[in-house]
């Protein structure tokens, strides 16, 4: 039996989860090779030739967001290519190795985005219209980005860009002041200030034109350098960039989203620069807390080797859905800490970022188990590794707390909760919900002392990211309240532009640039 023209291909972790799946494709006559994970290869022997991973555990296929199986079977059998066909993974282990993942998701294809030579048509000028020498994203050195995708049957595509959003929100601004003074229900202000609210719920999307040749494209002109996330929607399914392999991974695959860089006439704060460099351990742990052993990443800085200076220590959090490694691969960490330390705006330090999860995210434990069995494993487990294993300060005066999102919670949490272990803080893109005199009234009923012992009690967030209200309330109620803290903005959503900007901003104000203890 040949292999078929293979379009879609769904692979599954999940043992309980096969038989449904299988029997919601065999109920609509979808056709499918038993799949070898093992072995990479079909039944027959035929090598896999790309591959889209889905690790949920429930009956659900994700192409890039919650689509349900009768809606991809549905497409399967409505205006797909007759000889498509879906193939289910089974794993003989009962389940892939978490390390696939990104590598299992750096290919992605729909049968609407034809990625395979055979599928071109014949007659093609050479790189117009050809998969292989489809080009995307390009980025000139004027800074133009041209997104390309080949999609000969599709009917609509677009790109959806953070890039979009700052440049649809700062454009929805100026008109907005543009107004002038005119009431809050002037009809040209609602429109535009409710316009302005989407667009910041939201990433920034634009259509793509098609050629002759079935090559969809967009350039956007004199995009500012930064690093971007962005994916297709190619008719009703979004997905990432096929001709991209460079993707922000996470622990969901929806999240996962393809990556630009549009590099800036000089290195960006957050570049490799030619500057002493310091490096990042990967460092086993056991935690007695989570009744497991656990994994952190340790940055130390240049010439720790050689010295014998005890140095500060930031334990930086992660958000929601990431794991230990995010903040050096996608926040730039090392690089940032590098060059602030280099530029003298800093004082050397050590960072470690660890899982903020006690337990895997997908494992179906309890929110609030999470968190505290997190806070047990931070503050006797972690820490106690890290000053036996590094020469560390260990003392509180020298010791801070920071994290992003779900990590930037967390850190308010624990934090000011841990006078005698923490007495600097910093929340990126977080707050403490829509009630904050309910969750922090403990914190106000001690501010005296959180001022005197908390050095540095650091807030920022993004003015489109959605959290934006809530965080601005809980400032506002500690100041309500008499706790002494920074609150800053910047524009920008819930991304690591933001991110990477509020760590450059906030580490030279834990310790400046005085030298550290002996």
């Amino acid at each position: 039996m040949a292999t078929p023209a293979l379009d879609l291909i769904v692979l599954h972790e999940h043992p309980e989860w096969q038989k449904p799946l299988l029997a919601a494709l065999e109920r609509r006559g979808v056709s499918f090779l038993p799949f070898d994970v093992t072995r990479s290869a079909f039944s027959n022997g035929e090598p896999l030739r790309a591959r889209l991973y889905f690790n949920q555990a429930s009956p659900s296929a994700y192409l890039r967001g919650n689509t349900r199986v009768d809606l991809l079977v549905g497409q399967l059998q409505n205006g797909w290519p007759p000889r498509a066909s879906a193939i289910i993974g089974r794993s003989q282990a009962g389940g892939f190795d978490m390390r696939l993942r990104t590598l299992l998701l750096l290919l992605p294809i729909l049968a609407a985005v034809q990625t395979s030579s055979a599928q071109q048509p014949t007659a093609q000028p050479p790189g117009v219209g050809a998969a292989a020498t489809v080009r995307s994203p390009e980025v000139s050195a004027d800074r133009n980005v041209t997104f390309r995708i080949a999609a000969p049957r599709a009917s609509a595509v677009s790109v959806v860009c953070e890039c979009l959003t700052l440049e649809e929100a700062a454009t929805l601004e100026r008109q907005i002041a543009q107004l002038g003074p005119r009431s809050a229900t002037d009809p040209d202000r609602v429109r535009l200030t409710s316009a302005l609210q989407n667009v910041r719920a939201n990433q920034g999307v634009r259509a793509l034109a098609k050629d002759a040749h079935g090559v969809w494209s967009l350039t956007l002109n004199g995009v500012a350098p930064d690093l971007y996330e962005y994916h297709f929607k190619v008719d009703d399914f979004e997905m990432l960039d096929p001709r991209n392999p460079v993707v922000k991974y996470n622990s969901r695959p929806n999240l996962i989203e393809s990556l630009l860089e549009v590099p800036g006439s000089a290195p960006m704060f957050y570049d490799v620069r030619p500057v002493a460099h310091g490096k990042v351990d990967i460092r086993l742990y056991d935690s007695k807390s989570a009744a497991s052993t656990r994994r952190a990443w340790v940055y130390t800085p240049a010439g720790y080797e050689k010295s014998t200076t005890r140095l500060p220590v930031l334990y930086l959090l992660h958000g929601g859905d990431g794991d230990e490694t995010v903040w050096t691969t996608f926040g730039k960490m090392n690089n940032i800490l590098d060059n602030l330390i280099a530029e003298k705006k800093t004082a050397p330090m050590i960072v470690v970022t660890p899982s903020a999860y006690a337990y895997p995210p997908t494992s179906g434990v309890a929110n609030d188990r999470q968190r505290a069995d997190f806070e047990k494993d931070l503050l006797t487990d972690l820490i106690p590794f890290v000053q036996a294993s590094y020469r560390v300060a260990a003392d509180k005066d020298h010791r801070a707390l920071a994290g992003l999102s779900m990590g930037g919670g967390l850190t308010l949490a624990i934090g000011p909760r841990h006078l005698d272990v923490f007495s600097r803080i910093a929340l990126f893109s977080s707050g403490a919900g829509n009630d904050p005199a309910t969750s922090l009234k403990d914190l106000a009923a001690n501010a005296k002392n959180v001022n005197s012992q908390m050095k540095v009690f650091w807030m920022g967030i993004g003015t489109e990211d959605p959290g934006y209200a809530g965080a601005k309330k809980t400032s506002d109620y500690l100041d309500s309240v008499g706790i002494t803290h920074s609150f800053k903005t910047m524009p920008g959503a819930h991304t690591w532009i933001v991110w990477r900007n509020f760590l450059n901003d906030v580490v030279p104000q834990f310790w400046g640039t005085a030298p550290s203890t002996n």
